[in-house]
Order: structure tokens, then sequence, then C-alpha cells
């Protein structure tokens, strides 16, 4: 299964992070949380969470960038559901093998991450907050799928990135999805 942990504040007016996500939504056995959606609150379900997550074998964190990092309730997600214990740590070992892929989208270019540019780095500095939760929690970190320049992507453009998310989980569901073990002569 694949659990994709949305953290969008604006969902209904993003026009970027919702194609991304539903290009992928329909996709068998993926699972869709929208934290905004079902955490207005901030209540976050632990149980349910790590129930989800204990389920996922592919872990998706999409979202916008915000302020060089994850959006509020992301962060408050990761503090309340990846806990000492469960997620890392003394028998913390929930997550281990598991992937996890990260879909960020940018509103800046490409060049406004660069030495040059207004950030004055590239976008590649800002990764590691995220990688090493990810990697802490004993995950296969994969290679991250960027959109940059979200709010300026013209439609071809933006529908392209999506197909190119849609095909890499595809590709991910053939080798990894229910019946590989299988098929490849492992036990599950």
């Amino acid at each position: 299964m694949i659990y994709i942990v949305f953290a969008h504040p604006y969902p209904s007016q993003s026009r970027a992070n919702r194609t991304l996500l539903d290009a992928v939504r329909s996709l068998p056995g993926v699972e869709v949380c929208s934290l905004y959606d079902r955490y207005p609150d901030f209540d976050i379900d632990v149980t349910s969470e790590q129930a989800a997550l204990g389920r996922a074998r592919l872990i998706v964190w999409m979202h916008p960038i915000f302020w060089y990092s994850v959006p509020g309730l992301l962060k408050h997600w990761f503090d309340k559901v990846l806990t000492y214990g469960w997620a890392f740590g003394d028998g913390g070992s929930a997550l281990h093998g598991k992937d996890c892929l990260w879909v960020a989208t940018t509103g800046g270019s490409v060049e406004t991450y660069s030495a040059t540019g207004i950030h004055q780095r590239s976008f590649a500095d800002f990764t590691r907050p995220v990688e090493e939760t990810a990697v802490f929690c004993g995950m296969n970190w994969q290679s991250p799928c960027i959109l940059h320049g979200a709010n300026e992507i013209d439609k071809p453009a933006l529908a392209a990135h999506a197909l190119q998310l849609r095909r890499r989980l595809e590709v991910w569901l053939a080798i990894h999805g229910e019946g590989a073990s299988e098929k490849a002569g492992h036990a599950p």
C-alpha cells in the first residue's frame, strides 16, 4: 500500500498539488490522508495514522514548501505520529525498511534556488531536515519529486510533471506492489 500524507493548508486553492494528487490517487493500493481536511483542529488521531503507516510500504509526503520547510500541520504530524519507541529509539522500528518519497512544490523557479538566486542556496540545501526525518526513522529515502515554479507553471508542463509522478508510482507498484514478493519467489 502507498500512504500519501497530503499537507496543503488550502487544498481547494491548490492548482499544482491538487493536480499531482489527482494524478496518483486512483492508483491501486493508494490511500490518501489530506491532513488539513482530516485534522482542521490539529488534533491528530495518532493510532489511526500509525496504523496506516504500518500498512504502507511506500509513504509519500506531498505538500507545498512553506518557509523552506513543511507546512505547520505536517510538522505537527511528524511530532505526534513519529514517536520514540514506535518510529525510532528503543523498540522504534515500525517504519524500518519502508520507502519514503517526498513530493513537494515550490513557488520559486529552479533559478531562485541557486547561489545567485533570491534564496542564495540550491534547493538541495533545504531537503536535509525532511530527508533526515525519514532516515532517522529507518526509512529508505527515495529521490524527491520536486516541482519548481508551481505558481507560474503552464498546464501542459504541470500535466507532464503529474504524469511523471504517476509513472514513477506505477513502476514502484509493479516492483513492490501486492503479489510482487510472491512473483519474485519470496514470502510476503
